[in-house]
């Protein structure tokens, strides 16, 4: 599952309003009559970092009133894929696909960083940016990736959050940025960092949250788990000891949605 959707809310004369979602790409006709629509165009998720990775950044979320299109013509939807996971230390998890309507992209987000005992790692940038890894001393903790990258405005992302590093064998990466708030940090060793929350929008007739962060690994004596994901779809963090960390945590999964196929076309009177 990509984890991410986009959706398109037409107003038509008369007494009805037309909500056209897309969870995956293809072509929208505007209808005659339809010039302006709002929107809500949110990006695929970065994959997790692996072996105590950082988590994975929320796609970027870009939402908007009355923007101008042509009545009859075709526009290509383009829905961004989630990132995949990292499966090896000292490596970056894979971005999210960017997601496109029109003049709208809202950029993937940034892939987490993976463990390194050699070297600190930044993790990716993107919509929001993915966690920074763990690191034993002297390598120290990595750094969480860029948000807003490229930039827009309303910014469409955060920041992700910077992990800690032990000589010892307890470390703790930071959680991806999402939509509302930067990734959480690791201040120390058994305290990843949580996702950062989505951002909420009624657009689809009720409120709903989108592009939560995803949590940061997490390793420990304790079996501690990992940093919880962030409001909006971000997966949680795992815990070395329990076997989980490398899992993708998509930054915007929502299965109820996604069951819902690949358009959903409502009216609803206004």
């Amino acid at each position: 599952m990509s984890g991410i959707f986009a959706m398109l809310l037409g107003r038509v004369a008369g007494s009805y309003t037309i909500i056209e979602q897309f969870l995956a790409s293809g072509t929208w006709t505007a209808p005659t009559g339809v010039t302006a629509v709002d929107y809500l165009v949110v990006a695929g998720g970065g994959g997790g970092g692996a072996v105590i990775g950082g988590g994975g950044g929320a796609g970027g979320f870009r939402t908007g009133t009355g923007l101008s299109i042509t009545s009859g013509t075709d526009y290509t939807i383009t829905v961004g894929a989630g990132g995949a996971a990292a499966t090896t230390r000292g490596t970056i998890a894979t971005s999210g696909g960017n997601s496109v309507f029109s003049t709208i992209t809202s950029a993937g987000g940034g892939g987490g960083a993976s463990f390194s005992n050699t070297s600190a790692l930044t993790a990716a940038s993107g919509g929001s940016g993915g966690g920074g890894s763990s690191g034993l001393s002297p390598a120290g903790p990595g750094v969480g990736g860029t948000g807003n990258t490229p930039s827009t405005s309303p910014s469409q992302g955060n920041n992700g959050g910077y992990g800690s590093y032990s000589g010892g064998s307890s470390a703790s990466s930071g959680g991806g940025g999402g939509a509302s708030a930067t990734g959480g940090i690791a201040p120390n060793v058994n305290s990843p960092g949580a996702g950062g929350n989505g951002t909420a929008s009624t657009l689809s007739g009720s409120s709903a949250t989108y592009a939560g962060g995803g949590g940061g690994g997490n390793h420990s004596a304790g079996g501690q788990p990992g940093g919880t994901g962030g409001t909006g779809g971000g997966g949680a963090g795992g815990d070395a000891h329990l076997r989980l960390c490398g899992l993708q945590r998509r930054a915007h999964h929502d299965g109820q949605r996604a069951r819902a196929g690949p358009r959903d076309r409502r009216l609803h009177r206004v």
